[in-house]
């Protein structure tokens, strides 16, 4: 809150107590003009000290432990502030000797009165400084975390370029003699598969449709790579287009389904992707042929599988948005992006 709108409340807040204070005095028969002059001149010394101590708490806070300092200083000023008001009080009011009699009887109540009052505005203002002192820490300790979090995003999407793209110049390099047109044309392909990548770098959610055009780059690299043994097939529902998903995030799990799936076979094989809508979730499921007796030969289900799990709790905070299921010959991998709809 402004500094200005804190003073603005405190005068509010002293206003509304000289009218109070007025008011009671008044009840005592004491005439109207000197129970608010009286008011008036012990709130505004208070509201101003109050306010004074509020500034200083700016510069100088005390701990939590350190309440009792408050408690002292406020105290001390409440005694100055007394002071100031007996002494301007009494060259106001100086025919009236009753109600300076009144007042000097009065002066231990007023005392507490004014400590209260000094009290509850340095506490309030104290608290309220303390309380926006631990927002601004948690703040800066929550931008810290996302910036940690970012950056380890950016180091496991890099990783993802240079995992395809080793794979990708080893196959090159075994066309080059057996095949040049092939390597030529993977090269081409690869090219612009890079050039794709390069355009999205600093994107970390696309549309599901640009994902898809962008896994065609990567599909069609790999189909030179395989021939008719690798086929693919997409099946995506017309509302699931536009939904976001993390960048890169099918390509692992495709480089994963045709690492299981073909690596070990000389038979054709197809990938199906499939995606639709489920309740406010992006469903997105890979399912690829599996020998599951050729799991015991190979280690893990590969560095894209496991670096999507992380990029995915690091993202949404959720473990359970990457699943795999064996079923027979067949090996699904079912991701779930979640979508704020």
């Amino acid at each position: 809150m402004p500094p200005f709108r804190i003073i603005a409340l405190y005068v509010g807040w002293g206003l509304l107590w000289a009218g109070v204070q007025g008011w009671v005095l008044c009840t005592t028969g004491f005439p109207v003009n000197l129970a608010f002059t009286d008011a008036l001149l012990t709130n505004v010394l208070v509201i101003t000290g109050g306010c004074a101590m509020s500034i200083t708490l700016r510069f100088y806070r005390p701990g939590v432990r350190q309440v009792v300092y408050l408690m002292c200083w406020s105290l001390g000023l409440a005694g100055v502030c007394l002071l100031m008001y007996t002494t301007a009080i009494e060259q106001l009011l100086k025919p009236e000797t009753d109600y300076l009699a009144f007042i000097d009887q009065t002066l231990p109540v007023r005392l507490a009165f004014n400590w209260l009052m000094i009290l509850f505005i340095v506490l309030q203002n104290w608290l309220w400084l303390y309380i926006k002192e631990k927002q601004q820490a948690e703040e800066r300790k929550a931008a810290t975390e996302k910036l940690a979090r970012e950056a380890e995003l950016f180091t496991l999407r890099q990783q993802l370029q240079p995992h395809f793209l080793f794979n990708s110049l080893n196959s090159i390099s075994a066309l080059v003699n057996t095949r040049p047109e092939q390597a030529r044309k993977m090269v081409q392909q690869l090219s612009e598969f890079l050039r794709g990548t390069l355009r999205r770098d600093n994107q970390s959610m696309v549309p599901l449709a640009d994902e898809l055009q962008h896994l065609q780059f990567y599909l069609e690299i790999e189909k030179v790579r395989f021939g008719h043994r690798l086929q693919t097939e997409i099946i995506c529902e017309e509302e699931a287009l536009p939904l976001q998903l993390p960048y890169l995030l099918l390509q692992p799990i495709v480089e994963n389904a045709i690492k299981f799936g073909l690596y070990d076979t000389l038979d054709d094989i197809l990938i199906r992707i499939s995606a639709h809508v489920q309740d406010s979730l992006l469903v997105i499921s890979t399912q690829n042929p599996f020998d599951g007796e050729l799991l015991q030969h190979k280690q893990g289900t590969g560095f894209g599988l496991d670096s999507l799990r992380r990029r995915l709790y690091l993202l949404y905070a959720r473990h359970d948005l990457l699943t795999t299921e064996h079923q027979g010959q067949v090996f699904s991998t079912t991701v779930k992006i979640p979508q704020k709809l």
